[in-house]
């Protein structure tokens, strides 16, 4: 088994995509997850690659973010697309990235993911609340390499 695969269990996983589907409710901004047992690069740099090859830029606001993690090296970023840099003070990410790297510190990633990914929702539905006529743009599942 990979690391990645050791990273959460199968439940955990599946309260990760719960936790973005329903962060989702509150805002037309779409999460995602995404594991990888290791890089080379940075954790930020890793991370914009990352957010190309998954398309997150195809959202029509773009509002996608993503929560990249390397397990080896415990590295850890969240990234939003331009549309919600453009709209957001800065340092708007640190409040999120302060809980899942709290719980991440205590080994309580599934905790960390959720509560992270929570309240990135709650923080995005004042900038991009949710319509009625939005759609899923991105899949929720995780994704790993």
């Amino acid at each position: 088994m990979s690391k990645t695969e050791d990273f959460l269990t199968s439940k955990e996983e599946e309260e990760i995509v719960e936790a973005i589907r329903i962060a989702e409710e509150n805002t037309s901004g779409e999460i995602r997850v995404h594991i990888e047992e290791k890089s080379d690069k940075p954790s930020l740099e890793r991370a914009k690659e990352v957010f190309n090859v998954l398309e997150m830029y195809k959202t029509e606001a773009r509002n996608g973010v993503l929560f990249y993690i390397n397990v080896s090296d415990h590295q850890f970023a969240i990234l939003g697309d331009k549309g919600i840099d453009k709209v957001v003070p800065t340092g708007f990410w640190e409040s999120t990235k302060d809980i899942v790297l709290k719980n991440f510190s205590e080994k309580k990633f599934k905790k960390g993911l959720v509560k992270g990914i929570l309240k990135a929702g709650e923080q995005l539905k004042h900038y991009f609340p949710y319509q009625s006529d939005d759609i899923n743009e991105l899949p929720n599942e995780i994704s790993r390499e």
